[in-house]
């Protein structure tokens, strides 16, 4: 990737709706280099997709939490796999410092994170694990 495909992943990231003729525009370049570029980061895999961002709480029905995990030993692996396989985790993401894993769970009641909290407490190789209940969003 060059510093075109950096701008125009850029842009993409602002608004992924902009057309090719504005994209051209912004980048100084030709609709048909655009619409090259967009078709080669697509076909490698570099863009996977396109999805609308919404607010949080715009989302009626939908309780988030963030889980930190404290992997026990050398089970980082088997822990990884048991979560990505768990339904209430939306995302998985590997970090430093004091917690090894942060997983985002997703629940439409306080009943169910509830029991998406015990199905993960019960993964062997989890040591230990502090879970907030996301509240709002500001930006």
């Amino acid at each position: 990737m060059d510093e075109l495909d950096q701008s125009l992943i850029s842009l993409l990231r602002q608004n992924a709706r902009m057309n090719v003729a504005d994209l051209a525009h912004k980048l100084k370049v030709s609709r048909g280099t655009v619409t090259n570029r967009i078709r080669k980061l697509e076909d490698t895999q570099v863009v996977l997709g396109y999805t609308v961002k919404m607010r949080p709480e715009s989302e009626r029905h939908s309780i988030r939490a963030w889980m930190e995990v404290l992997v026990e030993g050398n089970q980082t692996r088997l822990v990884i796999a048991s979560l990505l396989g768990e339904p209430g985790v939306a995302a998985l993401h590997d970090t430093n410092g004091r917690w090894d894993l942060l997983a985002e769970l997703e629940a439409t009641s306080m009943a169910e994170l509830s029991q998406i909290l015990e199905r993960i407490r019960l993964i062997k190789g989890i040591r230990s694990t502090e879970t907030n209940i996301h509240l709002a969003t500001y930006r």
